[in-house]
């Protein structure tokens, strides 16, 4: 799914560079998270896959496709929501796919095997999604009046409406309280099950690192040669919270963060 060889970034032509020749594979339905001090490279990374960013060297593919540019395959949830403040919840969900149908199946904005949705198939679409993230009694209304959890299922909502094979997560609940936050993490995790998705969550927070994640690469400080890679099969299955394997799996990554356990 995720090819990376030899990817070297930096900012700047000077800079010290973020990633040098680093190498990393992500296979088609893999779910892995990406943890790290402030400023090791998480967020770039994560752009870098979106193709919102270019590489300084080296080669990055997604589903064998060299990446350029975003990609309409390819599903993006920020932590700041990315919502339309003056467009109401429907709204906002049915954003991407009134894009796809005024452009068409171009391979930029939507993908080329994909025929375009009619006005009916898109109601449904964002109907169904509203109704799946429990935010459907919301839908006439504007996300300044909605809680930071409905904004945020908002989002996910309007994501997943474009049906991507790959989802692309930036710390999307590190704004909401404790409880919400583990709320939409089980749903990530039922969502990643009910679709096969390839997804990747970039996070600071070890518990969420290991909750989401089957598999966690861990970057260090620049420039980042290696892939540190941490299995964690059991992420995901009901309880893990609550497991000693789950706290043993965190303070392993608190060691390799060079914190205390």
């Amino acid at each position: 799914m995720i090819s990376i060889e030899n990817l070297t970034f930096r900012y700047g032509a000077r800079g010290v560079p973020v990633f040098q020749d680093f190498n990393w594979h992500v296979a088609p339905g893999e779910t892995w998270s990406i943890i790290g001090s402030s400023g090791c490279g998480k967020t770039t990374l994560l752009m870098l896959l979106a193709g919102l960013r270019r590489a300084t060297g080296g080669a990055i593919c997604i589903g064998g496709s060299p990446i350029s540019r975003p990609r309409p395959e390819t599903g993006l949830i920020l932590q700041d929501f990315g919502l339309m403040p003056w467009a109401t919840v429907w709204d906002n969900v049915a954003l991407g796919l009134r894009v796809r149908r005024f452009y068409g199946p171009d391979g930029k904005h939507a993908p080329r095997s994909v025929p375009p949705t009619s006005r009916g198939e898109a109601r449904q679409l964002v109907e169904r999604w509203l109704r799946r993230l429990n935010i459907y009694e919301q839908r006439n209304k504007f996300p300044g009046a909605v809680s930071g959890g409905q904004r945020q299922r908002t989002a996910i909502a309007r994501t997943l409406a474009l049906q991507p094979d790959l989802l692309l997560m930036d710390e999307p609940f590190s704004s909401l309280d404790a409880l919400t936050r583990e709320d939409l993490q089980n749903l990530i995790l039922q969502l990643q099950v009910e679709m096969s998705l390839t997804s990747v969550i970039v996070t600071h927070a070890i518990e969420e690192a290991a909750i989401l994640g089957r598999n966690i690469l861990v970057l260090c400080d620049p420039p980042n040669t290696e892939a540190v890679i941490v299995s964690n099969p059991d992420a995901g299955t009901p309880g893990y919270r609550s497991t000693r394997t789950f706290l043993d799996k965190c303070n392993e990554l608190r060691t390799l963060l060079g914190l205390s356990a």
